[in-house]
C-alpha cells in the first residue's frame, strides 16, 4: 500500500482511500473491486490539527496527509472512494478538485461535499445522496470462499460438524468480559465433545491479550485450530469462514458478523442481547430477516439461509447514480 500518490504521477480511474485501519481499509477496497478492480489504494497519515478536525476543511487542508498528497491533488482520479473520518476529508479534498466521491460510513456533516455516501442502515441517516446497507461492505462471496478453500484446504481435515469461532473486543456498546467468554467455550468443547467435531479459532487485533490467552487455555483439548497472532503464520480466517459449518461471532463488530453472514451456514452472535445503541439495531435487523439465530441451530448449509452479500448491489447502485462504467 502507498501513502500518498506520487506527484506527477499518471492517475488511475479509482483511488481506495482509508486510514489504514483494517475495517476501513476493507471496506473502501472491496467497493473499488466491485467497481472494476485496479484502484490505487492509498494509506492516509493525517496530521495536527486536521487529524481532530477531519472531515472538517479548515484553511490549508491540502496539507493535512503531507506533501505528497497536495501534490497528487492536482492529478485527481475520476473516482475517489473513501472509508472513515480521515477519508472523509480526503474524498472531499480531490472532490473539490474534480474526482466523483463516494464516502463510506457517517462523516456526519452536510451531505453536500460527497457525490454519494454509503451509510449503514442502523445509522438511520437518509438523504438524495445516501445509499443504505444492512452491514457493511466486503469482498465475500461464492468465489472468495472457493478460493480460500484451496487455500486452507488443510481445515478440511478437521472433524466435522467444524464450528468457527470469531472474537473482536469489548466495546462500550457490546461489554463482553473474560467470564462470559469462558461460558461460551465451556459450551463450544462441550458440543464438539458430544458431536465429534472440532473449534477453529480467531481472534482480532483487538482482542485483549488475556482474553486469548483464556481462549488458548479454554480450547486447548479440542480437536482444531486457534489462531493468537502473527506467531501463529498467516491469519487463516478466510479459511475459517470457508470451511465453517455453523459460525459463533462476538458482538461488537459489524464487519466481522456481515461477513459471517455472507457464508451460507447458520450464524449465532453470543450475547447479542446484550448490545445496544446502533450495533444493537444492526443485530435485530438480522434476527428480523432470520439470518442469525440460537446456537442450537443443527449445523450445514440451508437454502433459506440466504447470504448477506451488499457490496455488489451497492456497486451496482453507484454505477446507476454516477453513470460509472
Amino acid at each position: 500500500m502507498e501513502r500518498a500518490a506520487a506527484a506527477g504521477a499518471h492517475s488511475p480511474q479509482i483511488w481506495s482511500l482509508s486510514d489504514g485501519r483494517a475495517g476501513n481499509a476493507r471496506q473502501a477496497d472491496a467497493l473499488a473491486d466491485a467497481l472494476g478492480g485496479g484502484a490505487r489504494r492509498l494509506v492516509l497519515a493525517p496530521r495536527a490539527p486536521w487529524r481532530w478536525a477531519a472531515p472538517h476543511r479548515w484553511p490549508a487542508a491540502r496539507y493535512a496527509f503531507g506533501p505528497a498528497f497536495a501534490e497528487a491533488l492536482a492529478a485527481p482520479p475520476a473516482l475517489a472512494i473513501g472509508c472513515g473520518r480521515q477519508a472523509a476529508l480526503a474524498t472531499r479534498l480531490l472532490g473539490a478538485r474534480g474526482a466523483r466521491t463516494v464516502q463510506i460510513l457517517d462523516p456526519r456533516i452536510d451531505t453536500r461535499h460527497w457525490d454519494l455516501l454509503v451509510v449503514p442502515e442502523h445509522d438511520d441517516r437518509h438523504g438524495d445522496r445516501i445509499i443504505s446497507l444492512l452491514g457493511s461492505l466486503h469482498p465475500v462471496d461464492d468465489a472468495w470462499l472457493a478460493d480460500a478453500r484451496q487455500t486452507f484446504a488443510a481445515l478440511a481435515d478437521l472433524p466435522a460438524p467444524r464450528t468457527v469461532l470469531l472474537v473482536g473486543g469489548p466495546t462500550a456498546h457490546a461489554p463482553y468480559d473474560r467470564g462470559r467468554l469462558d461460558a461460551l467455550c465451556g459450551h463450544l468443547v462441550d458440543r464438539a465433545t458430544r458431536e465429534g467435531g472440532s473449534v477453529l479459532g480467531t481472534v482480532s487485533r483487538r482482542t485483549p491479550a488475556d482474553m486469548g490467552e483464556a481462549l488458548q487455555r479454554a480450547l486447548a483439548g479440542t480437536h482444531g485450530v486457534l489462531w493468537h497472532g502473527a506467531g501463529d503464520g498467516p491469519n487463516p480466517y478466510p479459511g475459517l469462514l470457508a470451511w465453517a459449518d455453523r459460525i459463533v461471532c462476538s458482538p461488537d463488530s459489524v464487519n466481522m458478523v456481515s461477513e459471517a453472514c455472507a457464508t451460507r451456514v447458520p450464524v449465532h452472535v453470543f450475547d447479542a442481547d446484550r448490545t445496544d445503541g446502533r450495533p444493537r439495531r444492526f443485530l435485530e435487523a438480522l434476527r428480523a430477516r432470520g439470518r442469525i439465530g440460537a446456537f442450537d441451530v443443527a449445523p450445514g448449509p440451508r437454502p433459506e439461509l440466504a447470504p448477506l452479500r451488499e457490496t455488489g448491489r451497492v456497486a451496482e447502485v453507484v454505477r446507476q447514480r454516477l453513470g460509472w462504467g
